[in-house]
């Protein structure tokens, strides 16, 4: 095998904020759901570390996982494997960010994402200028909110010029020209996420060289589509791993709809796909 993209989705599902457009149903997990959480993170990790070719992990969490010291361990020893090329996190960038000192700064990265309200924007953009001292790979996004517009803005003016500012469309948002025009203003992509992009029948990276993992192993193409191709654990994905079209309408979120080839955002991003930073 050349190269697997995998990303991975535990069982984990709490997180310390609670924004109001989250598509994602959130629960204070019990003791024992964070043990178990822990545990499948574990087991994943051994069989990347053990997994004898190249792969890139992003994880992408229901809840934040870097509150989580078994997922801030997990990005720090993958980083250091060769064959880890990428390994990257969605975050909300809410816990301190000294451990990345003992990471891999040339294959670590994070995807962080500013949710107004839910933490005071000193402390956001301090933990970015840390990162960026730091000299760790990371972009900063936020969602498509009118009421984030200023916030957005001030961002974009506070960020160092390297680091690329994302924006999602909020989730059933249909925008007009202007306001598309002010958020492009600020993320010259956004026209990728205002709408949803049709995709049925459209070959896609998915279930090829890109999978979906949740903790229990099971394989999927990604996180949108039900159909199972098999357990990490035992193998038997990989017999099931070819070229295909994406079965779905439509797809509206950026870690799948970036592995649409006619769309050819691998390069837009290249290099960056996984933590969605572009070329510059």
């Amino acid at each position: 095998m050349d190269h697997l993209t995998i990303l991975y989705r535990g069982p984990l599902a709490s997180c310390d904020y609670d924004c109001p457009y989250c598509p994602f149903a959130k629960r204070r997990d019990t003791t024992e759901q964070l043990r178990a959480d822990r545990a499948a993170l574990e087991r994943f990790t051994a069989w990347v570390a053990d997994c004898g070719h190249p792969v890139s992990v992003l994880f992408t969490p229901w809840g934040e996982g870097l509150v989580r010291s078994w997922y801030r361990r997990a990005l720090t020893e993958l980083s250091h494997l060769p064959h880890v090329e990428r390994v990257a996190i969605q975050t909300n960038l809410s816990h301190r960010v000294d451990w990345t000192a003992d990471a891999d700064p040339s294959r670590l990265a994070l995807w962080a994402t500013y949710h107004p309200g839910q933490t005071p924007y000193d402390r956001f953009l301090g933990k970015c200028r840390d990162l960026a001292e730091r000299g760790v790979r990371f972009s900063v996004g936020i969602v498509g909110q009118p009421e984030h517009l200023a916030a957005a803005r001030r961002l974009r003016a506070d960020l160092p010029d390297a680091v690329y500012l994302w924006v999602n469309a909020a989730e059933g948002r249909t925008y007009t020209d202007a306001e598309a025009a002010d958020w492009t203003a600020l993320d010259p992509l956004f026209h990728h996420s205002r709408r949803p992009h049709p995709s049925r029948g459209l070959p896609c990276r998915t279930g090829d060289t890109v999978v979906s993992v949740d903790g229990d192993g099971t394989v999927r193409r990604c996180h949108f589509v039900p159909a199972v191709l098999g357990n990490l654990y035992d193998g038997s994905f990989r017999a099931a791993l070819r070229p295909r079209p994406c079965p779905l309408e439509v797809c509206d979120c950026h870690i799948g709809y970036v592995h649409l080839e006619p769309l050819g955002l691998y390069d837009v991003f290249a290099g960056g796909v996984l933590e969605r930073i572009p070329v510059r």
